[in-house]
């Protein structure tokens, strides 16, 4: 079974080298360009890591940390 990892990055190009090399590396990739879309992901399926960028749009990477710190699902 492979890795699931979230990537949050707002950059394209920096997300697709991103999922590029994990997918190559044999991991399942999901992608989100910000905190909404990647809290959304996260209901439907709970990923194995999530890189997260610090600076996105609406709220940052490190409010959403806080925020999946702080859920029993997601800690």
């Amino acid at each position: 079974m492979s890795t699931t990892i979230l990537v949050i990055e707002d950059e394209p190009a920096i997300q697709e080298l991103i999922a590029v090399n994990l997918s190559f590396a044999g991991h399942k990739v999901l992608r989100a360009y910000d905190a909404e879309q990647a809290q959304t992901l996260i209901r439907a399926e709970l990923p194995d890591l999530i890189l997260v960028d610090w600076m996105l749009p609406g709220a940052s990477g490190i409010t959403l940390a806080k925020k999946l710190r702080s859920d029993e699902r997601t800690r």
